[in-house]
C-alpha cells in the first residue's frame, strides 16, 4: 500500500489513506495477507521506487495506491505507474471512475489506473477514505482472478463482503 501525498509525507496531516485500506482489506479477505506500507511525496521517481521495491523485493501480488491521480501538476501517480508497468488494464480504471461518477461528478478529473508489473496488480485509487471504500467495494470482485491469472496466489474474500467473481473452470474446492 501506497500513500502519494505531499502533505502527509511533510506532517502536516495524519495520512488517512493506508488506514483505510488496511480496514477494507481486514473487513474483506478471508486469505491471510501482510501490510506492507509506504509514505512518498508526489515525486515520480519515489513513486516508482516504491512500487518497484513492492512488487520486485517484497513480492507483493496486489499493491495499491491512494492519491496523486488528479489532474494538478503534482499528480504523478499514474505517469509513476505506467513507468514501471509491464501491461495496462484499461477496464480497471474505466470502473473506478464509473464507480466514482455515482457519488461526485469531479470523477471525471481522475486518473487512475490498473496495471499488471511482473506476478503483481497495481491499483491507483483515490485518497479520501469514503472514496477508496466506495472505489474497492465496485472493483474487487475482479482482483482476485485477476490476480489467478498472472501468477499470484489465490485469494478469497469473506462470505458477507465482496463476493469474488471466478469463472467455474477457475474455482478451488
Amino acid at each position: 500500500m501506497v500513500t502519494v501525498s505531499d502533505r502527509a509525507f511533510q506532517g502536516i496531516y495524519e495520512d488517512q489513506g493506508i488506514p483505510a485500506l488496511q480496514s477494507w482489506l481486514d473487513a474483506t479477505l478471508s486469505t491471510p495477507w501482510q501490510a506492507l506500507t509506504r509514505l512518498v511525496p508526489d515525486e515520480q521517481e519515489l513513486i516508482e521506487t516504491a512500487l518497484k521495491e513492492l512488487v520486485d523485493e517484497q513480492g507483493c501480488c496486489l499493491v495499491l495506491t491512494t492519491g496523486g491521480t488528479g489532474p494538478a501538476p503534482r499528480d504523478v501517480t499514474p505517469e509513476a505507474t505506467l513507468a514501471v508497468a509491464d501491461r495496462v488494464l484499461d477496464g480497471f480504471g474505466e470502473q473506478m471512475r464509473a464507480v466514482s461518477l455515482k457519488y461526485v461528478p469531479t470523477a471525471i478529473l481522475s486518473r487512475q489506473l490498473g496495471v499488471v508489473r511482473k506476478q503483481a496488480l497495481i491499483l491507483n485509487l483515490p485518497g479520501q477514505p469514503k472514496a477508496i471504500k466506495e472505489t474497492l467495494d465496485g472493483v474487487f470482485a475482479a482482483v482476485p482472478y485477476c490476480i489467478d491469472l498472472i501468477g499470484g496466489p489465490y485469494l478469497e474474500t469473506k462470505p458477507d463482503t465482496v463476493p469474488v467473481f471466478r469463472p467455474k473452470s477457475a474455482l478451488r474446492p
